[in-house]
């Protein structure tokens, strides 16, 4: 029996048999304003926080003590842009007409694990079919494998050979004219139909692609593939359904559409110009800048045969365009939450995020405060998620150095706590 599991064991008959765990915090990352507080403890009940208390309170007998005196302990990392079915290999192309859903499902347990391990409690996975990560979502809240918190915005809405049509670039006789049930919209009409369809499908969020894509096997990776008019509808059905929606938008046009007809973000913004950061600002529509996955396609666009030519072309000019597009909407005002693509970049490796943001101006406390804060307001999970104070969900992680000074700490995660349930420790 693996470590994890034996460590879950124990989590759960503790909280059963007595019902509260004090936490000794030698530091906490207070997300209120960036700082940090000495000398903290935390009284966890069930799976949230009861109480946090100034000062290392003596626990009862009857309870449950977790030492992390000598560590510095923040609220669980919040990644709102992951693909937990995908990892990226020189294979993956051809694992679309070879592997099953079953093994893309499998997979994603794993991949689940690996990213709950390095602290990242709670995702938002934007895109995937056959409702993989849907079902995974239950499976993890209904305790039947392990990982983070999902909010899974289910199959991505794109529109006929836009990226998102699954069926991109496949030989004809295994295609078909993809429909609204499979995520693929042409006009005002299907758009609504689209969105209803992941109402249907029990989706938490909606997940547009506005924009060609770098990692579809179609020529441009720029272009507007929705008219405003057809983002529009998407928009307005979603708030009738309660959806937030999430567009993916690398060129320009496409960005100033999808902010214009009123999305809650924009994912990558690659090509963003000073209009559309502007705009964004106005609008408050957030940033998801997903950094770590323009320095990887940028890196293994280098390696001959690792993604096709129409991929290979576009990853080399868009992939490191990505960190000076942040810098600009840094400076311009533009919201941003923090999100890797991990799926593009491997799983377990999402805080790498954090020092590519650092290198392109953002502080350490604003770029943990992406990750937490500013994360689950976007989620629209405040009240659940994003800092360490009473009634939240007990999602902490603890490391052993100061973040604000040493942010690679946050790639070595000691100390995972999710929904009161201890998954790591030292």
């Amino acid at each position: 029996m693996s470590k994890l599991i034996l460590s879950l064991l124990f989590s759960v008959f503790c909280l059963s048999a007595y019902g509260k765990t004090v936490i000794h915090a030698g530091f906490i990352f207070n997300t209120d304003n960036g700082t940090i507080e000495p000398e903290m403890s935390i009284l966890v009940e069930g799976d949230r926080i009861s109480e946090v208390i100034e000062g290392f309170i003596d626990p009862d007998p009857e309870d449950v003590y977790i030492d992390l005196s000598a560590y510095h302990v923040l609220p669980g990392l919040i990644d709102m842009h992951v693909h937990l079915t995908n990892q990226s290999s020189n294979k993956a192309y051809i694992e679309r007409i070879t592997l099953n859903s079953a093994d893309y499902a499998i997979r994603a347990t794993k991949h689940a694990e690996s990213t709950l391990l390095a602290g990242f409690t709670t995702v938002r996975n934007l895109g995937d079919s056959d409702l993989v990560t849907i079902s995974l979502r239950n499976a993890i809240n209904n305790g039947i494998v392990v990982g983070p918190r999902i909010f899974s915005s289910g199959q991505t809405i794109s529109s006929t050979g836009g990226h998102g049509d699954s069926s991109n670039s496949l030989n004809l006789k295994l295609t078909s004219d993809l429909g609204p049930k499979e995520g693929v919209m042409n006009g005002e009409q299907e758009a609504l139909k689209s969105v209803r369809y992941r109402y249907k499908e029990n989706a938490d969020l909606i997940k547009i692609t506005a924009t060609g894509g770098v990692l579809s096997n179609a020529k441009d990776g720029q272009n507007p593939q929705m008219t405003i008019e057809e983002i529009s509808a998407i928009v307005s059905a979603a708030r009738d359904y309660g959806f937030k929606v999430a567009a993916h938008a690398h060129g320009a046009e496409g960005i100033k559409r999808a902010v214009k007809a009123g999305v809650d973000s924009i994912e990558h913004g690659t090509l963003m110009d000073k209009e559309g950061a502007t705009l964004m600002r106005e609008n408050g529509t957030y940033y998801v800048p997903t950094l770590l996955a323009g320095k990887w396609v940028a890196d293994k666009a280098l390696i001959p045969d690792y993604y096709p030519p129409f991929v290979e072309k576009k990853a080399l000019e868009i992939g490191p365009k990505l960190q000076s597009t942040f810098s600009m909407a840094l400076q311009a005002g533009v919201k941003i939450a923090f999100g890797t693509d991990s799926g593009v970049s491997p799983h377990g490796e999402n805080a790498k995020e954090f020092s590519l943001m650092i290198e392109a101006g953002m502080s350490e406390k604003d770029s943990i405060l992406s990750a937490t804060r500013y994360a689950a307001e976007l989620l629209g999970e405040s009240e659940n998620v994003g800092s360490i104070v009473n009634g939240k969900f007990a999602d902490l992680i603890g490391v052993s150095r100061n973040p604000l000074e040493d942010i690679k700490i946050l790639e070595t995660v000691d100390f995972v706590m999710k929904g009161g349930k201890v998954v790591k420790q030292p």
